[in-house]
């Protein structure tokens, strides 16, 4: 998401100006957008003039309105936002007070006023203006000569967990031990690209390592990989990322993660030093960016991947429901039971569905960011579920709120939710 401009304070009112790139943008903005929000864009208008014969003639018109929004929805098979309210500003063709659509579509810039930009809408528009924000895991995919520098996003990640099949053209994630289809992205898989992020790409000539040309083949190589680390010191930043993957074909790995050590230890490069038992060792087929599936296969990057957010909010409900059937005390379901479970200081862990941030009631939606932050701020762990995917439809079942305890609550069951 390019954010063109920022006019907020922190839990105050203001207004952002951003131009959705792709549909992982425009997920991000249906996340941002609320009831009561107004948002303002260019859009297209049947609107009727009158002509010289005194009659009325229909023309699509483009105009800029801006709507108080009311209902906002994500087609994401048509990769468009659309945003239904009344129109607010004056305009000629359309009264204030009139219904219209905006729809949000890639490269289409629009403005979103918000009277409250509380903690999660800051911290959703900070991943949709930095993706690396939200990545897992670091990628440098290599081979002599070549080597691709690439962030892997959370859904990217949750995908290398499961099995990935194309059936009738449409993307279905399974769960292949459970047996479970996990969602489907209909249409083309193109979603599936844009989660991850190339940061670098290097390329060098390296002479051959036989013949007359072996004389300059250490000094390329030497070069070579310090290219390579000057873009992983740039764009690989372990406060955000679990670990970094180095993977190739042959020894090319090998070379590299000694000389990315050696390095760091002769320039006393700290967040190498620091973070070396996080740096992981991959074979792969070759070093161009097709490989990447290779690399969230590998075992030993399984067993990281299987603790990022995305795979902790399925490993949550699950744990959820495996505490209602066994310990149902430590368990509970529905404001009322949540929020004095939360009184008690007993909340482990909450789970809670997006929805409930997107009341139409101001002060309901501040209450239940505030209460998120309340449970964190007491040692709480928070899991925020898209209402969108399944894992946030079983939680909506239960009233869109749950909670772990950390001690048996009995005396829940007699309070009315």
């Amino acid at each position: 998401m390019k954010i063109t401009r920022r006019d907020f304070v922190a839990n105050g009112p203001g207004s952002v100006k951003m131009v959705p790139v792709d549909s992982d943008d425009l997920w991000y903005a249906y996340n941002l957008i609320a009831p009561g929000d107004t948002v303002q864009s260019v859009t297209v208008r049947k609107v009727l003039r009158e002509v010289a014969s005194g009659g009325r003639d229909a023309e699509r018109m483009k105009l800029k309105l801006e709507i108080k929004v009311e209902v906002a929805e994500y087609d994401k098979v048509g990769s468009v936002l659309r945003v239904r309210g009344k129109n607010i500003q004056e305009n000629e063709y359309v009264k204030i007070g009139q219904f219209h659509t905006l729809e949000i579509e890639p490269h289409r810039p629009f403005v979103l006023r918000k009277a409250c930009w509380d903690s999660l809408a800051l911290d959703t528009l900070n991943q949709a203006s930095d993706p690396a924000a939200s990545a897992d895991l670091a990628v440098v995919l290599m081979q002599e000569g070549l080597a691709h520098v690439i962030l892997v996003g959370r859904s990217w990640v949750l995908m290398g967990m499961y099995e990935i099949l194309i059936w009738n053209g449409n993307t279905l994630l399974l769960d292949v031990q459970l047996n479970v289809l996990i969602f489907a992205l209909l249409g083309s898989n193109r979603s599936l690209h844009s989660l991850t992020i190339t940061r670098s790409r290097i390329e060098a000539s390296i002479p051959r390592k036989h013949g007359p040309a072996i004389a300059g083949y250490e000094a390329a190589l030497n070069k070579y990989f310090e290219n390579v680390l000057q873009a992983f010191l740039k764009h690989v930043d372990f406060n955000v990322v679990r670990c970094a993957v180095i993977a190739s074909p042959g020894f090319t790995k090998d070379q590299f993660h000694r000389h990315l050590l050696l390095e760091a230890e002769r320039r006393q490069l700290r967040s190498i030093i620091e973070n070396k038992s996080r740096i992981i060792l991959v074979h792969t087929s070759s070093g161009y960016k097709h490989s990447l599936r290779e690399v969230l296969d590998a075992p030993n990057v399984m067993n990281i991947i299987k603790d990022t957010k995305a795979a902790q909010e399925v490993q949550a409900l699950k744990d959820f429901f495996n505490m209602l059937s066994n310990d149902p005390a430590r368990a509970c379901y529905g404001p009322k039971h949540v929020e004095v479970a939360h009184e008690r200081m007993a909340v482990q862990t909450l789970l809670i569905t997006d929805e409930l941030f997107r009341s139409a009631d101001i002060p309901t939606r501040q209450k239940y960011v505030n209460f998120v932050n309340s449970v964190k701020d007491s040692g709480g762990t928070a899991h925020i579920f898209s209402s969108m995917h399944v894992s946030g439809e079983q939680l909506a079942q239960l009233t869109g709120i749950a909670a772990i305890l950390r001690f048996p609550l009995p005396d829940l069951e007699d309070i009315e939710m």
